[in-house]
Parts: structure tokens; C-alpha cells; sequence
């Protein structure tokens, strides 16, 4: 519609003069002349709303044939180093829906939080049904300190300054416990660079410094592959007796991103240097598939026989490959994890299969020269992590693998909406004629599938990855809430509940439901990237042999809390 007819005309304006009703009875008169005019202020305001609508959606469609046309001419000029991703930048209304939404997952953090405060504080993790605390990480406050980011995003101020004194006055490494080195950087060290880098408040930081030098003598080995295990108050290190010795791919190659922020934070290029030589190493011998088997020997840097996956034990590494070249900022500093990435990703290509009847995407695991129909629900974080990336190819690859993402996500949220509980089981297999079944029944409140929807709207656009996140939300709801806290299910045909609630429940699954439902501009992907716990770091220019330095005065970064967000207390 043209600009003009937004406004209701001079002559329909005539109706709601009095001198129109003067030979009609007075109070009808005026009840009508009421009537009429606000008939048209409402008929007015539905206008401008249908016809703003319609503008956006316009302007979209021109952002998206600029695009193309971009795409188009760096193609032409052989490369898309700077390609410029208008898909990612425009902006997302805030509606009422969204709104009500994030209003509730809200809700869901603060049911799920006040009962880790009121019956597991300082512990590491909730037991809802038995309502009490278990130390199943040495007692680091696992739940606290995964959930200061969610804290500070939803604007809870209360709650997160009632955690940073915990963190300040309490929080103690000096544990006589043997800690998964891996766990122990994604959530802890992690949770608290995060924590910094949204907040600015150096007691985040101080804390993330001093935990991860207790985990530093776990890359004393002879390649520099660390060991899995170390004890916190000895600094004695070894593997697990049930690798045989052998250190696990995803545990050894994915503290990059953590141990890479804290050294452009502190200054102090020693952490940095552990982690990068790891990637060093395997480089020097890395496949041109990119697919690495999940046991890697420390003392030689080679891979023995073992399983080649996208799931447990392998997944994460191939995600730092991306995410460290996107928190340097994609410069020449950080290329060779995109060339390692790109690779692994011709790899993935070659593990991918479809179902029958309905084709169904899924990626297979590898033993050897055979594939397994077997996907675990941990893979569903690749969907995302692939459309992620895809905007760093050209045109034509780039649609490939956005394509292939959107595929895999509809497998995943498939997980869900075939069972009774509409909550997806550990993993799938893929009998011919029979598309998906469980194989490992439980739910253990895992984020991936969302994480993947998150993105998946993020960098298209598309609500519909925003409904399937409410469903999945509202199955949450339904059969994992009770009244002190989340549990997960012991089998998700019967809805058999077991009595835990995962640190990375409140870390991932409810962080990711909240930023599905908020507007682009609340962590934005060219300004932040997740670590493998959700826990968003800001992205910060990689040069050559240069290290930021410590930067005093960090700036918090703003909350999305405020006149629609309710009460944050």
C-alpha cells in the first residue's frame, strides 16, 4: 500500500462530527459518534501494523538479493575473504510472543535456580527429588558458577550477586580430587571467563587464573597432549584406566577456546601456548578427511584404533575447530583451525546417510572401514555448528551445508517428536524401513537439539526453528519439572523421572531457550561465540604472535532485563 492510505481520510473523519447526528437523538448520537471513532483509530492502527509487516518483510527480501549479489561478485573475483553476512546482522522483532516466552523460560530459571539455593548451595549439583546436593565435580560449585552468565543475561541481579559472593568468599580449589580436566575447563574455567567478560568484574577473572594453573601440569606430557585427570591439590595427572592410558580426543583438544581467552585477559601467553600446541601437533599429521578416532596417545601424539564420531568423545573438537577461528576474529592468526575444520567437514559429508521411508539425515559413526546407523543426541549440536560455519564458504558450498544443517536439525527435533514424552532418548539407530528408534532411553536434560535451533534461527530467520523450540520447552515443562527443581527422565516412552539436575541445564538448555525467544542484538554471534557449556566470550582480533593485553577496564556488557522483562528479583 502506498504511504498515504495509513491515515484515515478526511471523509470518513465527517462521521465522527457532531453536526452529522444532529436530527438523530442526542445519547444515541453521541454513543454512535464514540463508536465510529474508535472503530477507526482501531482499523488505523491495524493498518499501520499489516502494512509495517509487509515493509520489513520487503526490506528482507532486498537484504537477501543484496546478499546474493555480493555472493555472486566475490565469487567472480575468486575468494570471499570479508565476505559481509547481512543474514546474520538483521535485526529480529522483539513481538509479544517472544516476549511472553522468554518471560516463562525465565520463570523455568528461577523455579530451576531457587531450588538449587534453597536446597544444594555451593554444591555442585541438585538432587530434586531427594532435595540435596552432590558434589559430583570435587565441590566446585558447578551449578552456581555454570548459571552466572544465565544469571546476568536474564537480568537477575539479585541471584547473580548472591553467586558472586559465594564465588568471592568461598569458592575453594584446593580439593584432594581427581578432576576431569575437560569438565573442569568448560564449566568452571569457562563459566567464569564468561561471567568476566559480560559483568567486567575482575573477581571472575582473578578465579578462572587461579583454577586453571592447577590444571596446567596435565599438558606435561611428550607431545604436549594432555592427560585427562588431574588431581587439584597434588597436580598429579594420568588418564583413565578405561582409555588404557590413551588420552580422549574431545578432552585434549577442546580447552582451546577458554585457555586462549584467559591468556588475552591476563596477558600471560602461557596458557595459550599450551593449548595451541595440542592443535599443533595433530595438525602435523591430521587426515585429509579431518575424522580423527576418539583415542589419541599422549607420549606418541597418534590415534590408535578407535571409534571415529560426532558424538560422545569426539564431538567437541571439531566445534573448537570453528570457534577459535571465529573468537580470533577469522584473521590469518587463526586460518589453519578453518583449513582443519573445512576438512573435517568433508569427512562429516562422508558419514552421512538418509533413512527410508522418510530420509532422514543422520550422521554415522565410524569403526574402521564400517559405518554404524547410530547418532547420538550429543551430535545434535552439529546442525548448528555447521550452519555456523557455512557462511564462512562461498556461495555455492555455503547453501550446501546450510542445507545439510537445516536436515539435521529436522532429524533432531524428530528425536523428540517420536517418542511418548516428545523428549528425545541418548541416542538413535537406523533400521532400513523403519527410519529412527531409541537405543538408550533416558533424557538427561541435554541442550544440543535447541543449541542447533538457536543458531538455526539466528542465522536464518526462520520461526519455525523458534516453534520447535517451544515444543520442545513445553516437554520439559510438562514431564521433567517438579517442585523443587528439573529432573531428567530414566526412559522417555514410560517418563520414569531419575532425581538429577545437570548443571548444564540451567548453563545450556534454559540459556539457549531464552536467547531462541530474544532479540538478535542480546549476544550477538559477530560479537560473542559459546564454548562447548553455552558460556558466551567476546570475540577479540587475532594478530601474529600478539597477545591482547590485559584489559583493566572491561566493559559489562548490557542486560536485556527491563520494562517487559518483569521482576528480576
Amino acid at each position: 500500500m502506498a504511504r498515504g492510505s495509513r491515515s484515515v481520510t478526511s471523509s470518513q473523519w465527517r462521521y465522527c462530527h457532531p453536526s452529522y447526528y444532529l436530527k438523530r437523538p442526542k445519547r444515541l448520537a453521541l454513543l454512535f459518534i464514540v463508536f465510529v471513532c474508535v472503530s477507526f483509530v482501531v482499523w488505523d492502527r491495524q493498518t499501520l501494523v499489516r502494512e509495517h509487516q509487509v515493509e520489513i518483510s520487503e526490506l528482507q527480501k532486498e537484504v537477501s538479493d543484496l546478499q546474493n549479489l555480493l555472493d555472486e561478485l566475490k565469487n567472480k573475483q575468486g575468494g570471499n575473504a570479508g565476505k559481509i553476512d547481512f543474514r546474520s546482522k538483521q535485526d529480529v522483532i522483539d513481538n509479544p510472543i517472544d516476549i511472553d516466552r522468554r518471560e516463562k523460560v525465565k520463570e523455568a530459571m528461577l523455579h530451576a535456580w531457587g531450588s538449587y539455593e534453597k536446597y544444594a548451595w555451593g554444591q555442585d549439583e541438585l538432587q530434586p527429588q531427594s532435595k540435596k546436593g552432590i558434589n559430583s565435580f570435587g565441590g566446585l560449585g558447578a551449578t552456581l558458577i555454570d548459571s552466572l552468565d544465565t544469571l546476568y543475561i536474564m537480568g537477575l541481579n539479585e541471584q547473580f550477586q548472591r553467586a558472586r559472593e559465594w564465588v568471592a568468599n568461598s569458592l575453594d580449589f584446593n580439593k584432594d580430587y581427581d578432576a576431569s580436566v575437560f569438565e573442569t575447563t568448560i564449566r568452571v574455567v569457562g563459566g567464569l571467563l564468561s561471567a568476566y567478560d559480560l559483568s567486567g568484574d575482575k573477581v571472575f577473572l582473578n578465579k578462572a587464573r587461579e583454577i586453571a594453573d592447577r590444571l596446567l601440569p596435565a599438558w606435561n606430557t611428550p607431545t604436549g597432549i594432555p592427560y585427562n585427570i588431574i588431581n587439584l591439590s597434588h597436580g598429579r595427572a594420568h588418564n583413565p584406566g578405561w582409555t588404557g592410558g590413551e588420552s580422549i580426543l574431545a578432552d585434549s583438544g577442546t580447552e582451546q577456546l577458554e585457555f586462549i581467552v584467559l591468556s588475552q585477559r591476563t596477558g600471560d601467553p602461557k596458557y595459550q601456548q599450551k593449548v595451541e600446541n595440542v592443535i599443533a601437533q595433530l595438525n602435523k599429521t591430521f587426515p585429509d578427511d579431518g575424522l580423527l578416532p576418539i583415542y589419541i596417545n599422549p607420549h606418541s601424539g597418534t590415534s590408535g584404533y578407535s571409534p571415529i564420531t560426532f558424538g560422545a568423545m569426539g564431538d567437541s573438537f571439531y566445534e573448537y575447530l570453528l570457534k577459535v577461528w571465529i573468537q580470533g576474529n577469522k584473521t590469518s592468526a587463526v586460518k589453519h583451525y578453518r583449513d582443519m575444520w573445512e576438512k573435517s567437514m568433508k569427512g562429516l559429508l562422508s558419514l552421512i546417510k538418509r533413512s527410508t521411508p522418510s530420509s532422514f539425515a543422520y550422521i554415522c559413526e565410524k569403526n574402521g572401514g564400517s559405518l554404524s546407523d547410530k547418532m547420538d543426541e550429543l551430535a545434535c549440536f552439529a546442525p548448528g555448528m555447521i550452519a555456523l560455519g557455512s557462511f564462512g564458504y562461498g556461495s555455492d558450498d555455503s547453501q550446501k551445508f546450510l542445507s545439510l544443517a537445516e536436515e539435521l536439525a529436522w532429524t533432531c527435533y524428530n528425536f523428540y517428536q517420536s517418542t511418548p514424552t516428545k523428549l528425545a532418548g541418548e541416542n538413535y539407530f537406523f533400521h532400513s524401513g523403519q527410519d529412527m528408534s531409541v537405543g538408550t532411553s533416558w533424557n538427561i536434560l541435554r541442550p544440543e537439539t535447541v543449541e542447533s535451533l538457536f543458531y538455526l534461527w539466528r542465522l536464518t530467520g526462520n520461526k519455525t526453528y523458534q516453534e520447535w523450540g517451544w515444543n520442545i520447552f513445553q516437554a520439559f515443562e510438562k514431564n521433567s519439572r517438579i517442585e523443587s527443581g528439573y529432573v531428567g527422565l530414566r526412559d522417555v516412552n514410560s517418563g520414569a523421572k531419575d532425581d538429577m539436575m545437570q548443571s548444564f541445564f540451567l548453563a545450556e538448555t534454559l540459556k539457549y531457550f531464552y536467547l531462541l525467544f530474544s532479540p538478535s542484538s542480546v549476544i550477538p554471534l559477530d560479537e560473542w561465540v559459546f564454548n562447548t557449556e553455552a558460556h558466551p566470550l567476546r570475540i577479540v582480533t587475532r594478530q601474529e604472535e600478539r597477545l591482547v593485553e590485559n584489559n583493566e577496564k572491561q566493559k559489562p556488557f548490557p542486560r536485556l532485563g527491563g520494562r517487559k522483562e518483569g521482576k528480576s528479583g
